[in-house]
């Protein structure tokens, strides 16, 4: 199977190092989350998780698929294409996700929050300010605010039906705002973690929790409602106030949360998303 090319717009820069090197992170970042492991109710290289028409196959295979894409926004963001064009790119690499899964939905929602990242990282390293801080990339997609709120979202996903059911935010009024999740919350903490443990991993799963903790993930209502959410909260909240990764036996209480989750179809599939946006903020600022 080939990775899909994808066309760069018009206005495109020449391809450069840089851009593809910001590719490569973008799927190291995503296998990244599929390793990590146990993560509760997602897929892993070892389970299922709650889901039956996926597994780590195909995931690899839809990352396979997506290579192209982060190469092709990284140059757009560089030559700081019209957001139209952001959105084109991110729509075809969709189309190619769904071609190598089969139907599948594996990285919707990566495609719209890592592609936005992968082309804000790009345009300020062009500005010759050198690898910017996560911070910075996060605020960045901010300057997208009108065009973003604007943009159309697809009636059909899982997510929009549970974000109009309920009627809550989603990740596109969270990249609109400039991802405060992510600067504020998710990042401070891999890097508390990766600072007092040296454990990457560790530091993912301790991340995941957070995230799982203070998201409105639109894939935890989907798949149960109001009270999924909560309850996926709460069983978080409760892993954390108890010490963590901190603790020696942490990866037997994530998996215990596990099962919960897989007995209630619980997968926090958002939350997910982004972790591997917090991976690939942390390895940019050092790349």
């Amino acid at each position: 199977m080939n990775a899909v090319r994808l066309p760069l717009p018009a206005t495109a820069a020449p391809r450069s190092a840089d851009a593809r090197r910001l590719g490569r992170l973008a799927i190291a970042s995503l296998h990244a989350e599929l390793a990590c492991a146990p993560k509760p109710g997602l897929v892993t290289p070892f389970s299922r998780g709650s889901h039956t028409d996926m597994d780590a196959g195909t995931f690899l295979r839809s990352l396979f698929a997506l290579r192209g894409y982060f190469v092709a926004i990284a140059h757009a963001g560089r030559s700081e294409v019209p957001f139209a064009s952001l959105r084109t790119l991110g729509i075809a690499a969709e189309a190619a996700m769904l071609r190598a899964t089969g139907g599948i939905n594996t990285h919707r929602g990566a495609i719209f929050s890592l592609g936005l990242l992968v082309a804000q990282s790009a345009r300020l390293r062009a500005s010759g300010e050198g690898a910017p801080s996560g911070e910075a990339v996060c605020r960045g997609v901010a300057q997208w605010r009108s065009a973003l709120l604007e943009a159309p979202l697809n009636p059909h996903s899982p997510g929009q039906r549970a974000r109009r059911r309920h009627a809550v935010p989603g990740v596109r009024e969270q990249a609109a705002a400039g991802y405060p999740l992510l600067h504020a919350l998710a990042l401070p903490t891999l890097q508390r973690v990766l600072d007092a443990t040296q454990d990457a991993e560790a530091a993912q799963v301790e991340t995941l929790m957070t995230l799982i903790a203070h998201t409105v993930d639109l894939n935890l209502l989907h798949r149960g409602g109001e009270a999924g959410l909560a309850f996926a909260q709460h069983q978080a909240r409760g892993f954390l106030a108890a010490g963590g990764v901190q603790q020696a036996d942490w990866p037997e209480r994530v998996a215990a949360i596990g099962d919960a989750f897989e007995q209630r179809r619980l997968s926090p599939g958002g939350s997910a998303d982004l972790l591997a946006c917090t991976w690939f903020l942390h390895l940019q600022a050092h790349a």
